[in-house]
């Protein structure tokens, strides 16, 4: 009985890692962590996720949506290649 109560909870964990928007969520939190080494590192301290995220999102995010989408478009594979420093 009780491997009925999670092939539920399993089934929709793998419905959603398949989603359109979980992979959009995972591709752009990649570029926010690549963001948040290099500024780490030129810097010379950890400037932490959060000052990562907020500096990604008003520097690079509409540029990187951008750019994915056209990848997206044209039927090549998404990459971190559209923003480069």
């Amino acid at each position: 009985m009780a491997a009925l109560t999670k092939e539920p909870d399993t089934a929709s964990r793998d419905f959603v890692k398949q989603s359109s928007l979980y992979q959009e969520f995972l591709a752009e939190r990649e570029e926010i962590l690549k963001h948040k080494w290099l500024e780490s590192e030129r810097l010379g301290y950890d400037i932490g996720f959060e000052r990562a995220l907020l500096d990604w999102i008003r520097k690079h995010r509409e540029g990187w949506r951008s750019a994915r989408r056209q990848q997206m478009a044209g039927g090549s594979a998404p990459g971190g290649a559209a923003e480069k420093k």
